[in-house]
């Protein structure tokens, strides 16, 4: 049963403290090629970049210690939806304190959704960065709880071409390679323990796919500069397979915001939508 009495509290700070290394790591780990050597060599001319969805990794730590006192183990959570804002560039190395609250645990029938709401700051205490994580619990659900509030999507439009297409490959090894960024739940790299979650492998973190669609936004519409990145929100509605080529078409809308769709092809010829309810929102 979980633990409903730590719902609205806020826990923290959480020191995430990191150097020049970690943010390489993760550049890497989110598909970064040696072509992009400003976020992979330290010594770079202008100083090494930061893929602004580092900073998502600082979210394991609290992630890991509301967990506990939800009384929820790991190996049952699901990521269902993530929503990421940024408010400045991240540095290469410092120290974020971040702060976490649970805004909500609904009542999905055979899952708890638990919605974790997390910001970070640096230095003079400015805030770096807001993110919302949903976090579906397999066997939690059935308690005969609220179901939570049901959101509005934002439709593609139809019969108009994409403004832009964008293809980003996974490697093989990407799920073990960003698994280093701190998200250890074995789903990703044991195989018997994702047979047991019902997929033929394991698969590939979700904030992994989301930083692969951050960076192709960054490369893309911001011209490899990521101070002009500002948001990113979606639900997680399918896998992605460590190998998988990620596609990305986008529309704009108004105010910098844009409407994608994100889909793996799996032989079909239509594609599998991967992400849903995608919005973006990019520097104008």
């Amino acid at each position: 049963m979980i633990n409903l009495e730590i719902v609205g509290q806020t826990f923290g700070p959480f020191d995430f403290v990191y150097d020049w290394r970690d943010a390489v790591l993760y550049n890497l780990s989110v598909g970064a090629g040696i072509s992009e050597l400003e976020y992979l060599y330290e010594r770079v001319p202008g100083g090494l970049r930061v893929y602004p969805s580092f900073v998502t990794v600082t979210g394991y730590s609290p992630l890991y210690d509301i967990l506990e006192k939800l009384g929820i183990d790991i190996s049952v959570v699901l990521h269902g939806e993530q929503s990421l804002r940024v408010f400045s560039p991240v540095p290469a190395e410092g120290i974020i304190k971040s702060y976490a609250r649970v805004s909500g645990v609904y009542d999905k029938k055979k899952a708890a959704l638990v919605v974790l709401d997390v910001y970070g700051e640096m230095g003079s205490a400015e805030r770096l960065f807001e993110m919302s994580m949903g976090l579906f619990c397999r066997g939690f659900g059935g308690w005969g709880g609220d179901p939570g509030p049901r959101k509005e999507a934002v439709p593609l439009p139809e019969k108009k071409e994409p403004d832009f297409s964008l293809r980003r490959a996974t490697l093989e090894e990407q799920a073990a390679l960003y698994r280093l960024c701190g998200d250890y739940n074995p789903l990703h790299i044991d195989p018997e323990c994702a047979r047991q979650a019902g997929f033929s492998r394991p698969i590939l973190h979700g904030l992994c796919t989301f930083g692969h669609v951050v960076r192709a936004l960054v490369l893309s519409l911001c011209k490899g500069d990521p101070s002009g990145f500002r948001s990113l929100e979606c639900r997680f509605s399918n896998v992605v397979y460590p190998g998988d080529v990620i596609n990305v078409d986008g529309w704009r809308l108004s105010g910098g915001r844009y409407a994608l769709r994100v889909w793996v092809d799996r032989g079909d010829g239509a594609g599998v939508d991967v992400l849903s309810r995608v919005v973006a929102e990019i520097a104008e």
